[in-house]
């Protein structure tokens, strides 16, 4: 098949990028060139209910037009805290046919972590579901929002009379380079910080999915992942609506659910953690599902241990496993592993995609030669343009157009890119990132507790478990009591799994700091 044609472009102001010469001007024209190609196919599917590419589109007119018809305005901030639905589709869609830009928030989210992200991006508007209620902040602490519906019962105005609006008959041109949404991603200032992706960028990283995994018209892929995560609204939602597939929904991972899904609704992609292929391992009647419409496999977040790739390949013959290495950063793909080349290069993420460079530089910033390791700088039109609002986290993160990516890799000569190592402390819990200093900030913040470490304990079924060690200095304080108090202020992976109280403080190097490869050798005794 014939590579599209790509082309340098000037973006940003300032930024000379590779890109598709051939493509969608933003989300809301990629939805009518589809809607106008597919009207009567499947679109979304949930359970029994299926939602054609005609109904999409009217719902999403009429939710454009109710949230313009409620004073929200082209370039507002409209934040989503809903699970995997049809209303969440409903809600990205309709806010990029307005012009709005979405923030999707994660449901597992806590109040306080809600209100930062509100106050940060000066949400104008928030939809919101019934059961998250308790997480909203008081409207005193809040002071932009000035817009609440809700889907199901709760304080504000009904989702469901705002879709029954009429179309908007007055829509804007959204420019290619404008924000389409903010995704906060945890920093290693313990504050979240809000990636801007761009119209152009989601559009560039569709395409790069579309050529890299061999999408195709009728492909139905399945969102078993959040769809508030950059994988289930990119990866999934969005690049099922660029290729004219559909997308069939999990409101929550079940490995048993799952394996029914994809039998029932003949799904042919998904990209999961490889946590969730080996609880599909597991589960002991797989072999009576007929998985045999499943064609790509996808993971990414952690890495695939040769024993479920071998298992997989033995229980699912027609699957075809892809590494795909990426960060909300780099609007999802970075790299793509060729379709095929598990068998030959299982611990490599895979190759640059096609309008993407990487370079490996050592710590003086100059590029090594291939082989050798270094951090990993990603360039490219998926790369945002920045955070929303924080310019000293652009000054630490971007140079020139590249992302810092924090991740210490290399290249081989035939352009294999490998991830050997995070250079940020972060765990990974069965592909959730949960940075360390948030944990600990959370917990020096209770009155048992001295002083904190928390490191990443190896799991065989989330990868990493969340661990943290504790200095009391002989206050009151015990396991359950600092597991409820991080449960009232952070999202419920990021809480530790384990604690190991100290009777000493922790072990610190000359200049101070924190030994966390001696507490990590406290776990393997």
């Amino acid at each position: 098949m014939k590579e599209p044609a790509t082309r340098r472009e000037v973006h940003y102001g300032n930024r000379v990028v590779r890109a598709y010469a051939d493509r969608p001007r933003n989300i809301d024209a990629m939805l009518r060139d589809t809607v106008a190609r597919l009207p009567n196919a499947d679109a979304l599917l949930l359970g029994g209910e299926r939602m054609s590419y005609a109904q999409l589109d009217a719902a999403v007119g009429r939710v454009a037009g109710g949230l313009l018809a409620a004073g929200l305005r082209p370039g507002d901030r409209l934040a989503i805290l809903l699970g995997n639905g049809f209303e969440f589709v409903l809600a990205v869609l309709g806010a990029a046919r307005a012009g709005l830009i979405s923030v999707p928030l994660n449901t597992r989210q806590r109040r306080p972590e809600i209100e930062f992200v509100l106050n940060q991006c000066g949400a104008a508007g928030i939809v919101y579901a019934g059961e998250q209620a308790a997480n909203l902040p008081a409207a005193a602490d809040v002071p932009a929002l000035r817009s609440v519906f809700v889907v199901g019962e709760g304080p504000g105005r009904p989702f469901a009379a705002l879709a029954d609006a009429a179309p908007a008959a007055d829509l804007p041109d959204v420019a290619e380079d404008s924000p389409f949404c903010l995704l906060y991603t945890s920093g290693t200032t313990g504050r979240p910080k809000g990636a801007v992706l761009t119209h152009f960028g989601v559009i560039h990283s569709l395409i790069h999915y579309r050529e890299g995994l061999r999408l195709r018209e009728g492909d139905v892929a399945a969102l078993a992942v959040p769809a508030s995560h950059v994988t289930g609204l990119v990866a999934i939602i969005l690049a099922m609506i660029l290729v004219g597939g559909s997308t069939a929904i999990m409101p929550a991972f079940k490995a048993r659910t799952y394996l029914e899904m994809v039998a029932r609704d003949r799904v042919t992609y998904a990209l999961l953690v490889p946590a969730m292929y080996n609880l599909c391992l597991l589960d002991p009647e797989l072999a009576r599902f007929d998985l045999s419409s499943w064609r790509v496999g996808g993971f990414g977040g952690a890495p695939m241990p040769q024993a479920t790739i071998d298992r997989l390949a033995a229980e699912i013959p027609g699957l075809s496993l892809v590494n795909v290495y990426g960060a909300t950063e780099t609007t999802s793909p970075a790299t793509i592993l060729p379709i095929g080349d598990i068998a030959i290069r299982p611990a490599s993420v895979g190759k640059t995609v096609a309008c993407g460079e990487i370079v490996v530089v050592d710590e003086d910033g100059r590029e090594v030669a291939p082989g050798e390791t270094g951090e990993l700088l990603i360039a490219g039109p998926m790369v945002v343009p920045g955070y929303w609002d924080n310019p000293e986290a652009d000054r630490a993160s971007f140079a020139d157009g590249y992302w810092r990516s924090g991740d210490i890799g290399s290249i081989d000569a035939e352009g294999y890119v490998h991830v050997l190592d995070r250079k940020k402390d972060m765990v990974n819990r069965g592909g959730f990132k949960v940075y360390c200093v948030e944990v600990e900030s959370v917990l020096s913040l209770h009155p048992g507790v001295v002083e904190s470490a928390v490191v990443g304990r190896p799991d065989p079924v989330l990868g990493e478990k969340v661990h943290a060690f504790v200095h009391t200095g002989g206050r009151e304080a015990d396991a359950a009591m600092l597991r409820a108090h991080c449960a009232e202020r952070l999202s419920d992976y990021k809480v530790p799994d384990g604690f190991t109280f100290l009777d000493e403080p922790l072990p610190r190097n000359a200049n101070g700091k924190v030994l966390k490869t001696a507490l990590r050798d406290l776990l393997k005794a």
